[in-house]
Protein backbone atom coordinates (compact mmCIF):
# COMPACT_ATOMS: atom_id res chain seq x y z
CA UNK A 1 0.00 0.00 0.00
CA UNK A 2 2.97 2.52 0.67
CA UNK A 3 4.79 1.51 -2.37
CA UNK A 4 1.18 2.30 -4.29
CA UNK A 5 0.68 6.06 -2.48
CA UNK A 6 4.04 6.79 -3.46
CA UNK A 7 3.20 6.20 -7.14
CA UNK A 8 0.53 8.58 -8.39
CA UNK A 9 1.49 7.29 -11.73
CA UNK A 10 -0.13 4.18 -10.55
CA UNK A 11 -2.82 4.85 -7.80
CA UNK A 12 -4.36 8.23 -10.00
CA UNK A 13 -5.46 5.96 -13.21
CA UNK A 14 -6.76 3.15 -10.95
CA UNK A 15 -8.85 6.29 -8.79
CA UNK A 16 -9.75 7.27 -12.08
CA UNK A 17 -11.13 3.78 -12.77
CA UNK A 18 -12.56 3.69 -9.74
CA UNK A 19 -14.66 6.80 -10.65
CA UNK A 20 -15.79 5.61 -13.58
CA UNK A 21 -17.13 2.46 -12.64
CA UNK A 22 -19.50 4.78 -10.35
CA UNK A 23 -20.47 7.26 -13.65
CA UNK A 24 -23.81 4.57 -13.54
CA UNK A 25 -25.18 4.55 -10.20
CA UNK A 26 -24.50 8.33 -9.45
CA UNK A 27 -26.03 8.70 -13.07
CA UNK A 28 -29.16 7.02 -12.51
CA UNK A 29 -29.70 8.31 -8.55
CA UNK A 30 -29.21 12.45 -10.20
CA UNK A 31 -31.18 11.44 -13.43
CA UNK A 32 -28.50 13.06 -15.38
CA UNK A 33 -28.08 9.33 -17.60
CA UNK A 34 -26.71 11.80 -20.74
CA UNK A 35 -23.27 11.14 -18.32
CA UNK A 36 -23.51 7.08 -19.35
CA UNK A 37 -23.69 7.48 -23.00
CA UNK A 38 -20.83 10.69 -22.94
CA UNK A 39 -18.36 8.47 -20.58
CA UNK A 40 -19.08 5.50 -22.28
CA UNK A 41 -17.80 6.79 -25.20
CA UNK A 42 -14.46 8.13 -23.07
CA UNK A 43 -14.31 4.18 -22.25
CA UNK A 44 -14.54 2.94 -25.71
CA UNK A 45 -11.64 5.46 -27.13
CA UNK A 46 -9.84 4.40 -24.59
CA UNK A 47 -9.95 0.77 -25.70
CA UNK A 48 -9.71 1.99 -29.31
CA UNK A 49 -6.69 3.53 -27.86
CA UNK A 50 -5.12 0.87 -26.35
CA UNK A 51 -5.40 -0.91 -29.26
CA UNK A 52 -3.16 2.08 -30.93
CA UNK A 53 -1.24 1.67 -28.66
CA UNK A 54 0.47 -1.76 -29.01
CA UNK A 55 1.30 -0.68 -32.46
CA UNK A 56 2.39 2.99 -31.94
CA UNK A 57 3.57 3.14 -28.45
CA UNK A 58 5.02 -0.60 -28.02
CA UNK A 59 5.83 -1.01 -31.43
CA UNK A 60 6.51 2.36 -32.85
CA UNK A 61 4.29 2.23 -35.90
CA UNK A 62 2.67 5.21 -36.51
CA UNK A 63 -0.47 3.86 -37.71
CA UNK A 64 -2.64 6.43 -39.46
CA UNK A 65 -5.34 3.81 -39.99
CA UNK A 66 -6.80 2.54 -37.56
CA UNK A 67 -9.72 4.50 -38.39
CA UNK A 68 -10.44 1.62 -40.49
CA UNK A 69 -10.44 -1.39 -38.21
CA UNK A 70 -13.12 1.07 -35.74
CA UNK A 71 -15.50 1.27 -38.81
CA UNK A 72 -15.21 -2.60 -39.39
CA UNK A 73 -16.00 -3.29 -36.48
CA UNK A 74 -19.13 -0.61 -36.44
CA UNK A 75 -20.10 -1.93 -39.77
CA UNK A 76 -19.87 -5.78 -38.64
CA UNK A 77 -22.59 -4.79 -36.34
CA UNK A 78 -24.63 -3.11 -38.94
CA UNK A 79 -24.43 -5.63 -41.69
CA UNK A 80 -25.27 -8.13 -39.69
CA UNK A 81 -28.07 -5.99 -38.15
CA UNK A 82 -29.85 -5.15 -41.64
CA UNK A 83 -29.79 -8.98 -42.55
CA UNK A 84 -31.67 -9.67 -39.67
CA UNK A 85 -28.85 -10.97 -37.17
CA UNK A 86 -28.83 -9.83 -33.94
CA UNK A 87 -26.36 -12.49 -32.19
CA UNK A 88 -23.84 -10.23 -30.84
CA UNK A 89 -21.67 -13.78 -30.82
CA UNK A 90 -21.84 -13.66 -34.74
CA UNK A 91 -21.17 -9.82 -34.78
CA UNK A 92 -17.89 -10.44 -32.51
CA UNK A 93 -16.81 -12.76 -34.61
CA UNK A 94 -17.65 -11.05 -37.92
CA UNK A 95 -16.05 -7.86 -36.43
CA UNK A 96 -12.68 -10.22 -35.15
CA UNK A 97 -12.71 -11.98 -38.59
CA UNK A 98 -12.60 -9.36 -40.38
CA UNK A 99 -10.20 -6.72 -38.68
CA UNK A 100 -8.33 -9.69 -38.09
CA UNK A 101 -8.24 -10.60 -42.13
CA UNK A 102 -7.99 -6.79 -43.24
CA UNK A 103 -4.48 -6.16 -40.98
CA UNK A 104 -2.58 -9.23 -42.21
CA UNK A 105 -3.01 -7.86 -45.54
CA UNK A 106 -2.18 -4.31 -44.92
CA UNK A 107 0.07 -5.01 -42.40
CA UNK A 108 1.68 -7.50 -44.30
CA UNK A 109 2.12 -4.84 -47.00
CA UNK A 110 2.73 -1.78 -45.00
CA UNK A 111 5.48 -3.51 -43.30
CA UNK A 112 7.43 -3.64 -46.38
CA UNK A 113 8.16 0.12 -45.92
CA UNK A 114 9.38 2.31 -42.31
CA UNK A 115 8.56 5.68 -41.50
CA UNK A 116 6.58 8.58 -43.31
CA UNK A 117 5.72 5.74 -46.09
CA UNK A 118 4.36 3.29 -43.82
CA UNK A 119 2.68 6.22 -42.50
CA UNK A 120 1.13 7.06 -45.88
CA UNK A 121 0.54 3.37 -46.69
CA UNK A 122 -2.21 2.84 -43.61
CA UNK A 123 -3.65 6.21 -44.18
CA UNK A 124 -4.63 4.88 -48.03
CA UNK A 125 -5.63 1.77 -46.84
CA UNK A 126 -7.70 3.21 -44.58
CA UNK A 127 -9.50 5.94 -47.08
CA UNK A 128 -10.23 3.31 -49.42
CA UNK A 129 -12.47 1.37 -46.67
CA UNK A 130 -14.17 4.65 -46.67
CA UNK A 131 -14.58 5.15 -49.63
CA UNK A 132 -15.90 1.65 -49.93
CA UNK A 133 -18.43 1.74 -47.54
CA UNK A 134 -19.49 5.44 -49.21
CA UNK A 135 -20.00 3.56 -52.24
CA UNK A 136 -22.69 1.03 -50.62
CA UNK A 137 -25.82 2.73 -51.04
CA UNK A 138 -27.93 -0.51 -50.37
CA UNK A 139 -26.59 0.01 -46.92
CA UNK A 140 -27.11 3.85 -46.79
CA UNK A 141 -23.67 5.13 -48.41
CA UNK A 142 -22.21 8.21 -47.14
CA UNK A 143 -25.55 8.74 -45.13
CA UNK A 144 -24.53 5.83 -42.69
CA UNK A 145 -26.69 2.64 -41.47
CA UNK A 146 -29.34 2.71 -38.48
CA UNK A 147 -28.85 -0.28 -36.71
CA UNK A 148 -32.21 -1.73 -35.63
CA UNK A 149 -30.85 -5.22 -33.74
CA UNK A 150 -28.13 -4.54 -31.09
CA UNK A 151 -25.55 -6.56 -29.76
CA UNK A 152 -27.23 -9.78 -27.93
CA UNK A 153 -24.89 -11.86 -26.09
CA UNK A 154 -27.62 -14.83 -24.13
CA UNK A 155 -29.07 -12.53 -21.66
CA UNK A 156 -27.10 -9.77 -22.25
CA UNK A 157 -28.59 -7.37 -24.27
CA UNK A 158 -26.39 -4.19 -25.85
CA UNK A 159 -29.37 -1.68 -26.44
CA UNK A 160 -29.32 0.47 -23.88
CA UNK A 161 -26.45 3.21 -22.80
CA UNK A 162 -25.82 1.37 -19.46
CA UNK A 163 -25.54 -2.31 -20.85
CA UNK A 164 -22.65 -0.65 -23.16
CA UNK A 165 -21.19 1.23 -20.73
CA UNK A 166 -20.87 -2.04 -18.61
CA UNK A 167 -19.60 -3.87 -21.30
CA UNK A 168 -17.14 -1.43 -22.31
CA UNK A 169 -15.85 -1.28 -18.93
CA UNK A 170 -15.03 -4.46 -18.43
CA UNK A 171 -13.47 -4.58 -22.09
CA UNK A 172 -11.23 -1.70 -21.00
CA UNK A 173 -9.77 -3.03 -17.65
CA UNK A 174 -8.60 -6.26 -19.40
CA UNK A 175 -7.05 -4.42 -21.88
CA UNK A 176 -5.43 -2.31 -19.68
CA UNK A 177 -4.15 -5.45 -17.84
CA UNK A 178 -3.49 -7.17 -20.71
CA UNK A 179 -1.41 -4.40 -21.96
CA UNK A 180 0.95 -4.49 -18.60
CA UNK A 181 1.52 -8.02 -18.85
CA UNK A 182 2.41 -7.41 -22.58
CA UNK A 183 4.54 -5.04 -21.70
CA UNK A 184 6.53 -7.24 -19.49
CA UNK A 185 5.55 -10.28 -21.81
CA UNK A 186 9.08 -11.79 -24.45
CA UNK A 187 6.47 -11.27 -27.00
CA UNK A 188 6.35 -7.19 -25.62
CA UNK A 189 9.94 -6.98 -25.08
CA UNK A 190 10.69 -7.98 -28.48
CA UNK A 191 8.64 -5.29 -30.12
CA UNK A 192 9.72 -2.63 -27.97
CA UNK A 193 13.29 -3.84 -28.35
CA UNK A 194 12.61 -3.51 -32.26
CA UNK A 195 11.12 0.01 -32.07
CA UNK A 196 14.37 1.02 -30.14
CA UNK A 197 16.65 -0.72 -32.67
CA UNK A 198 14.82 -2.95 -34.75
CA UNK A 199 18.34 -4.00 -36.70
CA UNK A 200 19.93 -5.15 -33.16
CA UNK A 201 17.17 -7.17 -32.38
CA UNK A 202 17.40 -8.94 -36.13
CA UNK A 203 20.81 -9.62 -35.43
CA UNK A 204 20.07 -11.33 -31.92
CA UNK A 205 18.28 -13.84 -34.40
CA UNK A 206 14.55 -12.83 -34.01
CA UNK A 207 12.12 -12.37 -36.50
CA UNK A 208 10.81 -8.71 -36.08
CA UNK A 209 8.63 -7.97 -38.93
CA UNK A 210 6.45 -11.41 -37.92
CA UNK A 211 6.40 -9.92 -34.88
CA UNK A 212 5.35 -6.33 -35.66
CA UNK A 213 2.66 -7.85 -38.14
CA UNK A 214 1.65 -9.87 -34.94
CA UNK A 215 1.58 -6.63 -32.74
CA UNK A 216 0.26 -4.87 -35.73
CA UNK A 217 -2.81 -7.69 -36.27
CA UNK A 218 -3.74 -7.81 -32.27
CA UNK A 219 -4.13 -4.01 -32.86
CA UNK A 220 -6.99 -4.08 -35.21
CA UNK A 221 -8.56 -6.79 -33.27
CA UNK A 222 -9.13 -4.78 -30.40
CA UNK A 223 -9.58 -1.83 -32.27
CA UNK A 224 -12.52 -3.47 -33.91
CA UNK A 225 -14.06 -4.59 -30.53
CA UNK A 226 -14.18 -0.91 -29.87
CA UNK A 227 -16.01 0.23 -33.21
CA UNK A 228 -18.92 -3.06 -32.02
CA UNK A 229 -19.19 -0.99 -28.85
CA UNK A 230 -19.30 2.20 -30.71
CA UNK A 231 -22.13 0.83 -32.92
CA UNK A 232 -24.40 -0.13 -30.23
CA UNK A 233 -23.83 3.16 -28.55
CA UNK A 234 -24.91 5.25 -30.99
CA UNK A 235 -27.13 2.46 -32.80
CA UNK A 236 -25.55 3.78 -35.94
CA UNK A 237 -22.88 2.86 -38.10
CA UNK A 238 -21.24 5.31 -40.74
CA UNK A 239 -18.25 5.62 -42.63
CA UNK A 240 -17.21 8.96 -41.01
CA UNK A 241 -15.93 6.42 -38.10
CA UNK A 242 -13.52 5.51 -41.29
CA UNK A 243 -12.12 9.04 -41.87
CA UNK A 244 -8.77 10.19 -41.16
CA UNK A 245 -9.53 12.72 -38.87
CA UNK A 246 -10.75 9.52 -36.37
CA UNK A 247 -7.15 7.99 -36.89
CA UNK A 248 -5.92 11.43 -35.86
CA UNK A 249 -7.77 11.60 -33.06
CA UNK A 250 -6.44 8.32 -31.56
CA UNK A 251 -3.04 8.91 -32.03
CA UNK A 252 -3.60 12.46 -30.15
CA UNK A 253 -4.75 10.82 -27.31
CA UNK A 254 -2.66 7.90 -27.38
CA UNK A 255 0.45 10.98 -27.32
CA UNK A 256 -1.08 13.30 -24.62
CA UNK A 257 -1.59 10.08 -22.36
CA UNK A 258 1.67 8.62 -22.59
CA UNK A 259 2.98 6.84 -25.49
CA UNK A 260 3.63 2.89 -24.07
CA UNK A 261 2.57 3.28 -20.90
CA UNK A 262 -0.02 1.58 -19.74
CA UNK A 263 -2.65 3.87 -18.20
CA UNK A 264 -2.09 6.36 -21.07
CA UNK A 265 -5.16 5.68 -23.00
CA UNK A 266 -7.03 6.28 -20.66
CA UNK A 267 -5.60 9.10 -19.38
CA UNK A 268 -5.69 10.35 -22.90
CA UNK A 269 -8.90 10.06 -23.96
CA UNK A 270 -10.48 11.59 -21.06
CA UNK A 271 -8.47 14.54 -20.99
CA UNK A 272 -9.36 14.91 -24.91
CA UNK A 273 -12.89 14.20 -24.92
CA UNK A 274 -13.36 16.00 -21.50
CA UNK A 275 -11.58 18.77 -22.69
CA UNK A 276 -13.60 18.83 -25.93
CA UNK A 277 -17.22 18.83 -24.40
CA UNK A 278 -16.08 21.17 -21.79
CA UNK A 279 -15.00 23.80 -24.16
CA UNK A 280 -18.10 23.04 -26.75
CA UNK A 281 -20.23 24.33 -23.35
CA UNK A 282 -18.54 28.19 -23.28
CA UNK A 283 -17.68 27.99 -27.12
CA UNK A 284 -18.65 27.34 -30.62
CA UNK A 285 -15.09 28.23 -31.43
CA UNK A 286 -13.76 25.71 -28.84
CA UNK A 287 -11.21 24.14 -31.42
CA UNK A 288 -8.93 27.64 -31.49
CA UNK A 289 -8.59 26.98 -27.69
CA UNK A 290 -8.68 22.98 -27.73
CA UNK A 291 -5.51 23.12 -30.27
CA UNK A 292 -2.95 25.04 -28.37
CA UNK A 293 -4.35 23.38 -24.76
CA UNK A 294 -3.49 19.59 -26.37
CA UNK A 295 0.01 21.05 -28.06
CA UNK A 296 0.80 22.26 -24.07
CA UNK A 297 -0.28 19.10 -22.65
CA UNK A 298 2.21 17.31 -25.11
CA UNK A 299 5.22 19.27 -24.43
CA UNK A 300 5.03 19.61 -21.10
CA UNK A 301 5.85 15.66 -20.57
CA UNK A 302 7.81 13.36 -23.19
CA UNK A 303 5.49 10.71 -22.10
CA UNK A 304 2.39 12.79 -21.93
CA UNK A 305 0.28 12.44 -18.91
CA UNK A 306 1.21 9.65 -17.42
CA UNK A 307 4.79 11.19 -17.66
CA UNK A 308 3.72 14.06 -16.00
CA UNK A 309 2.30 12.00 -13.18
CA UNK A 310 5.83 9.87 -12.82
CA UNK A 311 7.36 12.65 -11.95
CA UNK A 312 5.76 12.85 -8.52
CA UNK A 313 6.95 9.38 -7.77
CA UNK A 314 9.17 8.62 -5.33
CA UNK A 315 12.04 7.69 -6.28
CA UNK A 316 13.74 4.44 -5.30
CA UNK A 317 17.37 3.56 -3.36
CA UNK A 318 19.67 3.60 -5.90
CA UNK A 319 19.75 -0.79 -5.09
CA UNK A 320 16.28 -0.81 -6.46
CA UNK A 321 17.04 1.40 -9.18
CA UNK A 322 19.35 -1.08 -11.40
CA UNK A 323 17.63 -2.91 -13.11
CA UNK A 324 18.83 -3.90 -16.86
CA UNK A 325 16.56 -2.39 -19.33
CA UNK A 326 14.03 -3.88 -21.05
CA UNK A 327 14.96 -2.52 -24.29
CA UNK A 328 18.17 -3.62 -23.95
CA UNK A 329 18.80 -6.59 -26.89
CA UNK A 330 19.97 -8.70 -24.78
CA UNK A 331 17.80 -9.52 -22.39
CA UNK A 332 15.11 -9.70 -25.39
CA UNK A 333 17.58 -12.69 -26.60
CA UNK A 334 17.33 -14.17 -23.23
CA UNK A 335 13.59 -13.69 -22.88
CA UNK A 336 13.04 -15.28 -26.11
CA UNK A 337 15.14 -18.02 -25.75
CA UNK A 338 15.56 -19.23 -22.02
CA UNK A 339 12.92 -22.32 -21.50
CA UNK A 340 10.72 -21.41 -19.15
CA UNK A 341 11.47 -23.25 -15.77
CA UNK A 342 15.61 -23.03 -16.28
CA UNK A 343 17.83 -21.35 -14.64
Amino acid sequence: MTTLLSRPSTWVPLLVLLLLASVPFVAQATGETFYIAFFARIIIYAIAACALNIALGYGGLVSFGHSLFLGLGAYAVGLASFHGIGSGWVHLLLCLGACGLVALVTGAISLRTSGIAFIMITLAFAQMGYFLFVSLKNYGGDDGLSIALSSRFGPIDLSSATSVYVAAFIVLVLSIWWLARLRIAPFGMVIRGAKQNARRVSAAGIPVVRYRLLAYVMSGMLCGVAGLLLANLNAFASPSTLAWSVSGELIVIVVIGGLGTVFGPLMGALVFLGLEEVLKGFTEHWMVIFGPLIVIVALLGKRGIVGLLERFDARPPPEASASVPAEDTATVRNAISTPKGST
